[in-house]
């Protein structure tokens, strides 16, 4: 049995909300309208906050499948592939990807783990170079998305995806290491033998210090200059809502 490396997503392995950050491009094509925007951005506050519990984490990624019922599967890989390089690589840190290559170089897999959208982090994780995702499955009839949950994988739900895989790839989750922002994910570090905590909000930092994990910072993106192209994705959202944000992060101080 080999050893792995399993990395959270959002404030992880990238520096803000995936479904934010797609937010603008679905609007461009007409998938979602303003007041689904500003649902997106009201999300954000709250992931802002630090201060979403797992009950929340468990609705929006709900509300999420269902603003999906009726679309193509093949639509959504073909926005999330146009996406790719303007709303979702912009955002990913670079430190992630040093410890991707030092976990490759002890022969190890590496994998994203998400309640992102299976065909989301899918392309992402494949074009960053990880071995494979694991993100939340959504029922799929005739070719188009229902609503309906099939594998959510958030709080307990993304623990039990992570042991399905190991038994299934043979990988010995004690030697294996867990990177993640939140504390709704405590189950998911729980389930390897090495917990790291990556930005994490003040409830993961607590229990960080209490267990003696690993406590690590990332802020460098890993492309500055596409960075500095991409368009901002509350296009059309009232300006009360970046103050909202602005307002939540001072409370998180």
């Amino acid at each position: 049995m080999q050893a792995a490396a399993f990395f959270d997503l959002d404030r992880t392995l990238i520096r803000r909300s995936s479904a934010l950050a797609l937010a603008g491009p679905f609007q461009e094509r007409g998938l979602i309208g303003r007041k689904q925007l500003a649902k997106a951005a009201a999300w954000q506050i709250v992931f802002a906050a630090r201060g979403a519990g797992a009950e929340t984490v468990r609705k929006a990624a709900e509300d999420g499948l269902m603003v999906l019922k009726g679309l193509e599967v093949e639509a959504m890989r073909a926005l999330v592939g146009d996406a790719m390089e303007t709303a979702l690589k912009p955002l990913v840190y670079r430190e992630p990807l040093d410890l991707v290559a030092k976990h490759r170089e002890r022969g190890e897999r590496v994998y994203v783990v998400s309640a992102t959208l299976q065909e989301i982090i899918e392309p992402l994780a494949e074009d960053l170079g990880f071995d494979g995702a694991l993100g939340s499955l959504c029922e799929v009839v005739d070719g188009r998305y229902t609503g309906r949950s099939l594998r959510a994988c958030h709080g307990q739900g993304k623990s039990d995806a992570v042991r399905e895989l190991a038994a299934a790839e043979d990988i010995d989750l004690t030697r294996s290491t867990a990177y993640s922002d939140s504390h709704t994910d405590l189950p998911f570090l729980e389930a390897v033998g090495r917990p790291v905590v990556v930005n994490p909000d003040r409830e993961l930092r607590r229990i960080a210090r209490e267990r003696g994990w690993p406590i690590l910072a990332f802020s460098d993106p890993l492309y500055p200059a596409a960075r500095r192209r991409m368009r901002p994705a509350l296009v059309g959202v009232p300006l009360v809502l970046g103050a909202a944000v602005w307002a939540a992060r001072r409370r998180a101080v």
